[in-house]
């Protein structure tokens, strides 16, 4: 997959001479909706001998609108980059969502698309895009023709009745219910980053923990989990438990992931790993000591085996 960072100039054209059909939108957290625009993408691209590609943003369109009160982040560009990267397109294009996109009008987004060498564009039915919105479905049926473009409009995907939508995904993990999100993902929800040296209190209360720092303003969730850790090795993701939080009781304000590998015994500083996040086991507390805390940590690892072992047990890979 190629990395494309602007669809002005012949940027676009250098990857792929024979134009493409490509997708645009957030696609935070990249869900069963997201795979159906990208799998109408790619057969399309097929079809008709061009490359797929998905464009999408960074910040992320709310992002950019939410100023003071930013929107939870499922996933970072890093974590939509991994995920597109298993089955996804040929091209992955992330344009800055910045004033100047913002404020082009609805012909001259389109116009840059075609530019570009987009001959086919596959879009939600909800899509909205351009100044206040006015490039939408409508919009595009409309004009795209014209233009040299064909348009595709892709139905909303449905889970248990609802419709299947980031809002969604991130409402069930507010509420701890990882089988829901998992459900609406089509894979358990993780986080992935780099394995960063902390204050080695964990390894002190015989808990050692491998820490990533969080590339989000906000989290979607949090909580103490049952995990499986993938990256720390060969083979299937290993076991643990991981605690996804500000951490109160010793005063932390930053939120922190930090994911204890059962029976592991390596070395993870400056390693890239991921966290797939199983079953919530509770909500994240303050304790009165330290003690108490650990306490706590030995129960956290029983209840974090047994949830794996029920998920092993009953293959249910969906959290």
């Amino acid at each position: 997959m190629r990395l494309l960072r602007s669809l002005r100039g012949n940027a676009a054209q250098r990857v792929a001479t024979r134009g493409f059909a490509a997708t645009i939108g957030g696609f935070d957290g990249i869900h069963l909706g997201h795979r159906a625009l990208i799998e109408r993408t790619r057969q399309l691209a097929s079809a008709q001998g061009l490359a797929s590609m998905v464009i999408s943003f960074e910040p992320l369109p709310k992002e950019f609108f939410a100023q003071g009160a930013p929107v939870p982040r499922l996933t970072t560009f890093r974590e939509r980059w991994r995920v597109l990267a298993a089955d996804g397109p040929e091209v992955f294009c992330v344009l800055p969502f910045n004033q100047a996109l913002r404020m082009l009008r609805a012909l001259e987004f389109a116009r840059l698309l075609v530019a570009a060498g987009i001959r086919h564009l596959v879009i939600g039915h909800d899509f909205r895009a351009a100044y206040r919105g006015e490039a939408d479905v409508e919009w595009f049926r409309r004009h795209a023709p014209a233009l040299g473009m064909t348009v595709h409009i892709v139905d909303p995907v449905e889970a248990q009745g609802r419709r299947v939508s980031s809002g969604l995904v991130r409402e069930a993990l507010r509420a701890g219910n990882l089988r829901q999100a998992a459900l609406l993902l089509g894979r358990n929800y993780s986080m992935r980053g780099r394995v960063v040296r902390g204050e080695q209190l964990g390894r002190q209360l015989g808990y050692p923990t491998a820490n990533l720092r969080l590339a989000r303003r906000q989290t979607p969730m949090d909580g103490i989990f049952a995990i499986r850790v993938h990256g720390a090795g060969p083979g299937a993701g290993l076991a643990g438990v991981a605690s996804l939080g500000t951490r109160p009781t010793v005063g932390g304000t930053r939120p922190l992931l930090e994911a204890h590998v059962f029976d592991f015994n390596g070395d993870l500083y400056g390693r890239e790993i991921e966290v797939e996040f199983v079953a919530r086991l509770r909500e994240e507390r303050k304790f009165d000591s330290l003690d108490a805390m650990v306490e706590q940590m030995h129960q956290d690892a029983a209840d974090a085996r047994g949830a794996l072992a029920r998920d092993v047990s009953s293959g249910d890979v969906s959290g």
